[in-house]
């Protein structure tokens, strides 16, 4: 296994109590291109003070540990920075850390009064073997082991295990019960990181009767197949370099965007096919979608992408904001936001439609475009290369 083969994906879903405007967890992620980091802290109460000591915690944490700080001095800078609440005792928040490296699967999760975490492999849960330690005066409880392609893990903070009984007062809801709920989940056919966390957090609600009596959080890790993109938009500056474009696009593993109808006519005759349009796809200042052979989506060019600019930022990185709609735009910003790692084949030759060929290529729209369609998505979690051709 490794990084090429397997993606780790990231879900969390929050309940807030009732009550309350914010969350008293908190999840933070890191990913580099090398290990993935999720850190969930749960703030002691509930509201706005819970709320900022959770985010403080993590952090602390995961800020540390992407600069490769020993876990020991991680664990003393944040019991040393959080106060102590003084009628019970304890840190104002607890916490729990899962590190998963790429190159292999291997996976850490070291934890501070926080429930055990649950590992999803072959249908069937686990309980992780843990080994404890005493850090600061404070009871840490470590874990470790390897996600292959299809294991899932998943982190929560207790508000997830306090849920009330449901109306016929069954007691059973726990981390059994949670492992149970992921079983059945993986049985009916949902098996994405979001339909797994969704799972869990929807069965909390019903438990707790739609009235949340305390802050619940669950996180899940997902190993899966890496979804790849590359979008190709504009003709290479030196023409003698189209084919070799057209050939990288089209043995390309994974989906195949084209953005431009210049760029899609350059595939076609490539090809030897010929691009055709759905009109049932126009709108007003969009045209249409085209088709062509061995490619995922083809769309016009500067409009769609100025167009899924504005969409992206209006979503903020959510899928689930985007519009209802089958327009170009639309569905290539589906197309970025559902892609773990983001090609794009920019090319430099000038469209005279758009822009002044007398102007240098370093203030052209469609460069000023992709540029800010990278960076959006970089915020937003992607690994995004942009090779201009």
């Amino acid at each position: 296994m490794n990084e090429s083969s397997v993606f780790y994906e990231v879900r969390a879903e929050s309940l807030t109590r009732r009550g309350e405007e914010v969350c008293g967890d908190q999840v933070k992620v890191w990913r580099a291109p090398d290990e993935t980091i999720a850190a969930l802290s749960d703030g002691l109460g509930s509201g706005i003070k819970a709320n900022i000591l959770a985010r403080l915690t993590t952090e602390i944490i995961v800020t540390m540990l992407r600069h490769r700080a020993p876990l020991q001095e991680v664990v003393e800078t944040v019991v040393g920075t959080l106060p102590v609440c003084r009628e019970r005792g304890l840190a104002y928040a607890t916490f729990a850390v899962a590190r998963v490296r790429h190159a292999d699967g291997r996976f850490e999760i070291a934890s501070f009064d926080s429930p055990p975490a649950v590992w999803l492999r072959q249908r069937g849960a686990r309980r992780l073997e843990i080994r404890r330690e005493t850090v600061c005066g404070k009871l840490l409880e470590r874990s470790e082991g390897v996600l292959e392609r299809g294991d899932f893990l998943g982190l929560m903070s207790d508000g997830l295990l306090h849920a009330s009984p449901d109306a016929i007062m069954d007691p059973t809801w726990g981390w059994e019960a949670v492992a149970a709920c992921l079983e059945t989940a993986v049985r009916t056919g949902r098996t994405s990181a979001e339909a797994l966390v969704q799972a869990v957090t929807r069965e909390t609600r019903r438990r707790y009767g739609g009235n949340v009596g305390d802050d619940a959080t669950f996180v899940g890790v997902l190993a899966r197949q890496p979804r790849r993109l590359v979008l190709l938009t504009g003709p290479p500056a030196d023409p003698s370099r189209d084919a070799v474009c057209v050939e990288r696009l089209l043995g390309f593993e994974g989906r195949r965007v084209v953005c431009g109808g210049a760029t899609a006519n350059l595939v076609a005759e490539h090809t030897g096919e010929i691009v055709r349009t759905d009109e049932s796809t126009r709108r007003e200042n969009l045209p249409p979608i085209g088709d062509l052979p061995d490619v995922d989506l083809v769309t016009e060019g500067i409009l769609t992408l100025a167009r899924t600019l504005e969409l992206l930022r209006a979503c903020g990185g959510d899928i689930r904001r985007l519009p209802v709609d089958r327009n170009g735009a639309v569905l290539v910003a589906r197309e970025l936001l559902q892609a773990d790692s983001i090609l794009f084949l920019a090319g430099e030759s000038v469209n005279p439609h758009y822009q002044n060929p007398q102007l240098p290529r370093s203030v052209s729209i469609r460069r000023s475009l992709v540029t800010q369609l990278a960076e959006i998505l970089e915020r937003s979690g992607r690994g995004v290369t942009v090779e201009w051709i």
